[in-house]
């Protein structure tokens, strides 16, 4: 059975990463965009990196240009925003598609194993969020209109 850790991604420095590495840890993966209503969440989702990230929480941030081209930037501009505007210190990988036929593979996998609204695969918006158990299955997607302060009994948990 597929699990995340048969993934990998670059980072948005530029460093394939394995996503094997992150085996026992609790994940909590969302496509981001720095021109979004949605945009303030980074606060939110550092936040729970902070308090969690000890634990055993790693925060997989996912910028995506699908949606309202609200993710315009490089990935150096990208980077840049974060750590300025928010503090962003957890991973964050290099920019991707989520729906479409050049959807990232990890996406559909995300999307298979945890289908939205209605069972529709495809993800709707920036900061559709699926949190992933400490063997690697996704146990649940959330909306984009879902807080990060709202997942964090769903996180703790699972820790």
């Amino acid at each position: 059975m597929t699990s995340v850790y048969d993934f990998s991604a670059p980072t948005i420095n530029g460093q394939d990463v394995n996503l094997d590495q992150y085996r026992g840890k609790v994940l909590l993966i969302v496509n981001t965009a720095s021109k979004c209503g949605f945009t303030p969440q980074y606060k939110g989702l550092q936040a729970l990196h902070e308090k969690y990230k000890d634990q055993g929480l790693q925060i997989l941030g996912f910028p995506c240009n699908q949606f309202g081209k609200q993710e315009q930037g490089n990935e150096s501009q990208i980077s840049e925003f974060c750590e300025l505007n928010y503090g962003v210190d957890f991973q964050m990988f290099s920019k991707i598609d989520v729906n479409g036929s050049d959807a990232h593979p990890l996406y559909q996998h995300l999307k298979q194993a945890a289908p939205g609204l209605l069972g529709s695969k495809a993800v709707k918006w920036n900061f559709t969020k699926f949190l992933v158990n400490k063997d690697g299955d996704v146990v649940k997607r959330y909306a984009p209109t879902d807080t990060p302060e709202s997942l964090e009994k769903d996180v703790a948990k699972l820790l």
